[in-house]
């Protein structure tokens, strides 16, 4: 089977089913640039990854995943590219980690140009990032800012199109969660929080962005397996999310006429420093991904094609989709 006819295959039973579960593009150890030859070996999606139960840890928020137990894999020595974003301008907020990271990435690897945002204290894992992309040989843009704030918000995709060239993809990807057992004990100033960060923040980036973008562009956005099937812990994160569902689809349908897609990616359980710093209660932590089928939590390798696949001009026709990738649970 051709790489062409896989993905056509998957983006089919998107189209059927509303969802899509396989992580496109990930192929076996590749240098630097991304080169390498072969498809990565059969393995039981069982085995790839630890499983629970997790070492005990925590950080102040937002947290860095250079010090998380185990460090989360975002494809860095996994992901292998053949060309399929050639050129191309994308701003990636949340790209210094977790499945940000693993976008900006791939899509390096794929031969786009990259911006990434992401909150100030993140640096460290920032500048590991900026190293991967221009180790890859593509340009990268450090764009470090508190997207709460709307006139940062405003500004950044304008930033980002004037030192990238232009801006052709734009991936909504940051995200803000405090598990909470009650909604009793969600403060005004956390629900404030979440919203702007989750909400708030993709709606005035993304109008910022559409006069930016030309027929053909992408717009992708981050919602969650907590769109349909919302955690008891984590309310005011699972409304945030169900809005940017709604969010895309809607989008999705405005855009059309102006020849701009707008895709979302669903996760389930996925290892980053969302969860160490704040996003899971200490139970939940310890047993992160537990009740998936798969027995364990994922990791942003494994979602990385799936950013990939909703950017390329290749899967023109699909737009308003939400492709999920949540370990065999069939939900979203």
């Amino acid at each position: 089977m051709t790489d062409s006819t896989s993905r056509r295959d998957v983006m089919k039973g998107a189209a059927v089913a509303g969802l899509a579960t396989a992580a496109i593009g990930i192929a076996a150890p590749a240098d630097a640039a991304g080169a390498g030859a072969g498809a990565m070996p059969l393995t039981d999606p069982h085995e790839l990854y630890a499983k629970p139960p997790f070492q005990m840890q925590s950080q102040p928020w937002p947290g860095l995943q250079s010090k998380m137990t185990p460090v989360p894999d975002c494809g860095e020595k996994s992901y292998k590219g053949s060309g399929r974003l050639a050129g191309r301008k994308a701003l990636i907020t949340g790209g210094d980690s977790g499945m940000g990271r693993a976008a900006a990435i791939a899509y390096a690897r794929e031969g786009a140009d990259v911006a990434i945002n992401y909150y100030p204290t993140e640096e460290p894992d920032a500048q590991d990032v900026a190293k991967l992309i221009r180790a890859a040989g593509r340009k990268c843009v450090l764009l470090p800012g508190d997207i709460r704030d709307e006139a940062f918000c405003t500004a950044l995709p304008g930033r980002a199109a004037q030192q990238l060239g232009g801006l052709d993809i734009l991936v909504s990807n940051a995200a803000y969660q405090q598990a909470k057992e009650s909604i009793l004990d969600i403060s005004s100033a956390q629900f404030e929080q979440t919203m702007k960060t989750n909400v708030y923040a993709m709606f005035w980036i993304v109008k910022a962005a559409v006069p930016l973008l030309k027929p053909g562009s992408a717009i992708v956005c981050t919602t969650s397996v907590n769109a349909f099937s919302p955690g008891k812990d984590i309310l005011d994160y699972a409304m945030t999310k169900g809005a940017i569902l709604i969010f895309i689809k809607g989008t999705a349908k405005q855009l059309a006429t102006k020849g701009i897609r707008v895709n979302g990616v669903a996760p389930g359980p996925v290892w980053t420093p969302l969860q160490v710093a704040g996003g899971q209660t200490a139970e939940g932590l310890e047993k992160f991904g537990s009740d998936t089928p798969y027995g364990r939590p994922g990791e942003p390798a494994e979602l990385a094609g799936l950013y990939v696949t909703l950017a390329e001009a290749g899967n023109s026709y699909t737009s308003g989709s939400i492709i999920g990738a949540n370990g065999g649970s069939g939900v979203s």
